[in-house]
């Protein structure tokens, strides 16, 4: 009785998680697909997409991670460049330092597999008393990076055969990002969290640049937010 109790409770998950995915399936089809075909265009075999994908599971890490390849060995460049791009993850898991609070042998693999688009769903979602929440984070985790995945190992499976130029499908993660800001925002009766992210973007871009800010950017949001937090929580703008 036992037994089938918990196999209802994961399947409820599962199905739960599904559609908070389905934006994600989109973009990371598209994107994985153009990783896979400039991973193919570049020399390498589709196991190499496959691979890497699997393991390093971080987007723009995977696309530069394509040029250190075929460059010079050189680990402390490497390591160095790997910190600077996917740094901003040390701020997404303090977020969920109490999120992740007794979700078992699920723990090792959410703080794995948590990507931007995972972050911005399991963090936000409103998960009703009815859904396990370990298991709803388990499964929007392992989806998204099937998607990612399978979306990588078919571009570099088929790059022999695509000619067309493929230019600008980046940008799908771009507009994705966009409509979960606009979500969070509808959802929001107050915008103070928006607009400290936006503003302190912002500055940041105009001060440091292009190629360092954003560093710079997470840790002001976070000052900030530390700093405000009970007020900000006190209006209704943090989750």
């Amino acid at each position: 009785m036992q037994e089938t109790t918990s196999k209802q409770i994961i399947a409820q998950a599962a199905r739960y998680a599904f559609p908070h995915t389905i934006p994600i399936f989109a973009g990371f089809w598209f994107l994985g697909m153009t990783y896979g075909i400039y991973m193919n265009v570049s020399g390498f075999s589709f196991l190499y997409p496959l691979l890497m994908s699997l393991t390093i599971f971080g987007g723009s890490l995977e696309f530069v991670a394509v040029k250190m390849l075929l460059s010079p060995f050189a680990p402390l460049q490497v390591l160095i460049m790997a910190l600077m791009i996917q740094a901003r993850h040390l701020f997404y898991g303090i977020s969920m330092l109490d999120s992740f609070k007794g979700t078992g042998f699920k723990k090792p693999y959410l703080i794995f597999g948590m990507c931007d688009e995972t972050f911005s769903i399991n963090y936000s979602a409103k998960i009703p008393n009815t859904i396990d929440r370990g298991w709803f984070m388990f499964f929007v985790t392992l989806l998204n990076q099937f998607y990612w995945v399978s979306g990588a190992a078919l571009g570099g499976i088929l790059g022999s055969l695509i000619s067309f130029n493929t230019e600008g499908l980046d940008f799908v993660m771009t507009a994705m990002f966009v409509v979960i800001f606009l979500e969070q925002w509808l959802k929001e009766k107050n915008h103070a969290t928006a607009v400290i992210g936006i503003t302190v973007s912002a500055l940041c871009r105009i001060c440091f640049g292009a190629d360092s800010f954003m560093i710079p950017t997470m840790v002001c949001i976070l000052l900030f937010l530390t700093v405000f937090r009970k007020s900000i929580e006190k209006a209704g703008g943090m989750a």
